[in-house]
């Protein structure tokens, strides 16, 4: 994995961090504000649609709803309102959904099909099956659940494309059932066949592999936090939130 683009090397998706770009699109000269807002809209849509619908919204309306949410979002409504000090995104979001279901849903549910609404697809039979799944947690369990989940998606995506960068797509493709494999499960004889390498190098890559995704991930993490926040209390709630199907 030596080849691999260093994360310094990649282009940053978003200026600081994700939660900075939602405390800088308060200020109606903020460059890109728009166009980032609707990149994190992307990002952590899943989240927000599993809250709508563990709060016994619909399939449809969960949709509707979570669409009329980002545009109120978009339209920068509600911004003024980030709360400095939580200094969380996740909290922000999650907050701001919140208020939105409270007290705009009913209005949002009766223009849901007209207007302008941002062009951020919500293909959620993925989800359906993580709702049903996840029936017996609250819909603030589920949202934290379905962010850690996002997160370790997002961060799964960026190792992908740090190997496709080195020109090693295929051994991504054959190295990733590993990240959630226990040590002892590993077939590091198989690995170093399919890699074309010896046993050692293979489990070289392998902790390689694991460390990188480690990295990636508290980058994930930080990207959502203001600047001096505590990463380690979000990585343990985050955690924690992982585990919560299991109760």
């Amino acid at each position: 994995m030596s080849g691999l683009a260093s994360s310094d090397d990649l282009p940053r998706a978003f200026p600081n961090t994700r939660w900075s770009v939602v405390l800088a699109a308060t200020r109606p000269d903020a460059p890109g504000s728009a166009e980032a807002l609707e990149a994190i809209c992307r990002a952590y849509w899943h989240p927000l649609y599993v809250y709508v619908r563990r709060s016994g919204h619909s399939a449809q309306d969960a949709q509707d709803l979570t669409q009329a949410f980002f545009q109120r979002l978009l339209e920068k409504r509600w911004l003024e309102s980030a709360d400095r000090e939580k200094g969380r995104l996740r909290t922000f979001l999650v907050s701001a959904l919140k208020h939105f279901l409270a007290n705009e849903w009913r209005r949002a549910s009766a223009q849901k099909r007209g207007g302008h609404s941002p062009s951020v697809p919500l293909d959620t039979a993925f989800l359906e099956s993580r709702c049903a799944a996840d029936s017996a947690l609250s819909p603030d369990e589920a949202f934290d659940r379905q962010w850690a989940v996002t997160l370790l998606d997002l961060t799964l995506k960026r190792l992908q494309a740090e190997f496709t960068a080195a020109g090693k797509p295929s051994d991504f493709d054959r190295l990733k059932g590993c990240l959630m494999a226990e040590h002892g499960a590993i077939d590091y004889g198989d690995m170093a066949q399919q890699l074309g390498i010896t046993p050692g190098a293979a489990r070289v890559a392998v902790h390689r592999l694991r460390k990188r995704f480690r990295e990636l991930y508290r980058q994930e993490i930080s990207q959502t936090l203001e600047e001096g926040a505590d990463l380690e209390g979000e990585l343990r709630h985050l955690a924690a939130a992982l585990g919560a199907e299991e109760k």
